[in-house]
């Protein structure tokens, strides 16, 4: 009954399509995702390719949504305001009231977006994000185990998880689903490293950018 009541009520955002979501601009989606973010006390992201846009920098965050939306094939009329608003929504980090626990793919520190330049500026941002004292930040190593399948996801505390895919975002309500989100999260946590090892791999990642390997 719970999972039925929960797909009742979500039907309308249930399934958006990235063309519905982006054609009245880049702005407006990360609007959402602030009101979101401001309503959840623990928010979980995993991302098995790029950094998360709660820790992007500003370059790194524009090169994404230039991306998105020239693949979607909606106008790039507001990049800079999208990005403007996703710096913005980075405040919460620092906000007494909410925690965060952020996994990533080793991947993620070697996918270039921009170019060498913006990711050495987005790796220093990790080197940063380590040291915040609510913010949790892991890697699984490239050679890590195959457990779960790894799709990336944003889990706001345990009653909603958003999925991104190549043609939509989904909104999954179902008690049954998050709890299983829930546990995919958690065995991708305990595969990661954090803390020394987590900086360690951050700092390699520099030094290949750095030395032009």
């Amino acid at each position: 009954m719970p999972d039925l009541i929960a797909t009742a009520r979500n039907l309308e955002s249930a399934y958006l399509e990235w063309r519905r979501l982006l054609g009245t601009g880049t702005k407006r989606r990360q609007q959402l995702s602030l009101r979101i973010e401001a309503q959840s006390e623990f928010l979980r992201v995993y991302h098995p390719f790029l950094i998360p846009g709660l820790l992007q920098t500003a370059e790194y965050a524009g090169e994404i949504l230039r991306n998105v939306v020239e693949f979607q094939g909606v106008p790039a009329t507001d990049i800079d305001a999208g990005v403007s608003k996703r710096m913005e929504r980075q405040q919460i980090l620092y906000q007494r009231d909410h925690k965060f626990h952020f996994v990533v793919a080793e991947q993620a520190l070697r996918t270039t977006v921009g170019d060498d330049r913006v990711m050495i500026g987005q790796l220093d941002r990790l080197l940063a994000v380590l040291g915040m004292p609510r913010v949790m930040f892991g890697i699984v190593p490239g050679e890590a185990v195959y457990r779960v399948p790894s799709y990336n996801f944003a889990m706001f505390d345990n009653r909603m998880v958003m999925v991104e895919n190549v043609t939509a975002e989904l909104t999954i309500t179902q008690p049954r689903e998050v709890a299983q989100y829930g546990r995919a999260f958690d065995v991708l946590a305990k595969q990661s490293v954090t803390g020394r090892a987590a900086r360690d791999l951050i700092t390699a990642a520099i030094a290949r950018r750095g030395d032009g390997s």
